[in-house]
């Protein structure tokens, strides 16, 4: 059996994720990281503080999991929470009506035939992963630079512009 380079010098390729672009250490994918986050909050009930921006903030580095329509209202969740100063009371009384699932016309989630994908690059400066490598102990403060970010990365793209 013949090795390639890479295998005789003991050297790994590197995943990475194909949606957000994180480097996946020691075979720990994004969603790995996603479901740690979700333990962190249950473990640490104050993590539950920031809950709404970690979800969001996965969901939007991760596009596909939407639907296009989920997609542009994540965005414009985004920029309510970051550059509103919004909070998800003021948001779930504001939203309530349009996000009834028995009132809308249209679906949150991606479906097979139709997903969410941005219509340009996006320069993710951060991403779940760096909130792994910041700890429990400075989940909120992480999760919360996270999304502010996750908000320039995305004015800088050109893309809360078309919200």
């Amino acid at each position: 059996m013949f090795l390639s380079t890479k295998e005789s010098l003991g050297m790994e390729t590197k995943q990475t994720c194909p949606e957000c672009g994180a480097v996946w250490q020691e075979g720990q994918t994004c969603q790995d990281h996603f479901h740690q986050r979700l333990a962190w909050e249950h473990e640490k009930p104050a993590n539950w503080a920031v809950h709404h921006l970690m979800v969001l903030c996965y969901h939007l580095q991760h596009p596909a999991l939407y639907s296009p329509e989920g997609l542009r209202g994540a965005i414009r969740l985004l920029d309510d929470f970051v550059g509103h100063g919004l909070t998800p009371e003021q948001m779930r009384k504001r939203d309530r009506a349009v996000v009834d699932s028995s009132q809308r016309a249209w679906k949150i989630t991606a479906r097979s035939d139709s997903h969410g994908v941005y219509d340009r690059p996006v320069d993710w400066t951060m991403t779940a992963a760096n909130v792994i490598e910041h700890g429990i102990d400075n989940y909120c403060d992480s999760v919360r630079t996270w999304a502010r970010s996750m908000y320039q990365s995305l004015e800088s793209a050109g893309i809360l512009a078309t919200i």
